[in-house]
């Protein structure tokens, strides 16, 4: 067993004061290596002086003796004040605590007071030799599954079933709806024709109505264009696109005037407000329709026999 011995300096004006207390933190019969223990004083009528001055602890810590926490002063009922530190001891052995001296300043006096310091023992916690056994580490403890651990992984598979099978449904059903597999798209032709049939019949000649019927009209003829002739109508201007057009061989010079017209009014009734004749009205279908048809019947007259 070793004496270990913390000596502080010398302070003028000593007092002896009492002794200090030392209290475990953790509760037991005796003080084991590495416990934490509070060691400080205890001063009464503390409230009629101005101030105090505390040693410092710092040159405790070592490799046996540790401060694990410095000074904490608290106020205890009928003006006492209770100071601490925290040291903890990692060596076994009789230890002799430094006393603690207290500044005191009162008003017109500086006192120091002297608490005295403790002896402690610490001790390990006992082997014997003779009956001690090594024994192998334990493999981790385990517990029986609970269906409440189990259910969240239950319903995550579910939902990713159901959205699986929603992806399937959706995918077969855009199938069915667009016709994939179904065979060869319709033809230009047919596709423009198809468009202008829908704006048969005079409905559409109201004033109010004219801008809807002649873009439908003109829109359809422009995707054809875009089709068979190979020029990006729909980003054209009407000048632009007959500037195109001009020099077709499928295009007849009556059919290229015809069409011409029916453009050059769409663009004044779209942007210019214009209100087209119930006369100017009727011939729009017929004249976009044998665009169309005659344009696709020279086509097939180019293309060579089989």
């Amino acid at each position: 067993m070793k004496i270990l011995t913390v000596i502080l300096a010398v302070i003028l004006d000593i007092i002896p004061f009492g002794e200090a207390f030392l209290r475990q933190l953790q509760k037991r019969d005796s003080i084991l290596v590495a416990d934490q223990l509070e060691y400080g004083f205890r001063l009464d009528g503390a409230d009629t002086l101005k101030g105090i001055a505390l040693p410092d602890f710092e040159h405790v810590s070592g490799d046996t003796l540790t401060l694990v926490r410095s000074w904490q002063l608290d106020t205890l009922k009928g003006g006492s004040l209770e100071g601490t530190v925290v040291i903890a001891p990692f060596e076994e052995g009789q230890y002799v605590l430094p006393d603690i001296p207290v500044l005191a300043i009162g008003e017109s006096v500086q006192d120091t007071l002297i608490f005295k310091g403790l002896e402690m023992e610490v001790k390990t916690i006992p082997i014997d030799t003779a009956t001690f056994e090594i024994h192998d580490i334990k493999g981790q403890m385990t517990y029986p599954v609970t269906f409440a651990e189990v259910l969240p992984w239950i319903l995550g598979v579910l939902a990713a079933a159901a959205l699986v099978w929603l992806l399937v449904f959706l995918a077969r059903r855009y199938r069915s709806t667009h016709g994939a597999g179904a065979g060869p798209a319709d033809p230009p032709h047919v596709v423009a024709l198809r468009a202008l049939d829908r704006y048969r019949g005079d409905k559409y000649w109201a004033p109010e109505r004219q801008k809807a019927f002649y873009s439908g009209v003109t829109d359809a003829l422009k995707q054809y264009i875009d089709d068979v002739f190979g020029i990006d109508a729909p980003e054209m201007t009407t000048a632009e696109l007959f500037d195109a057009l001009k020099g077709s061989d499928s295009l007849t010079p009556e059919l290229y005037v015809s069409a011409k017209e029916l453009f050059e009014r769409a663009d004044f009734v779209k942007f210019a407000k214009y209100t087209a004749t119930a006369e100017e009205n009727a011939a729009v279908l017929p004249t976009a329709v044998r665009f169309v048809t005659d344009t696709y019947s020279s086509g097939l007259e180019e293309e060579p026999e089989e």
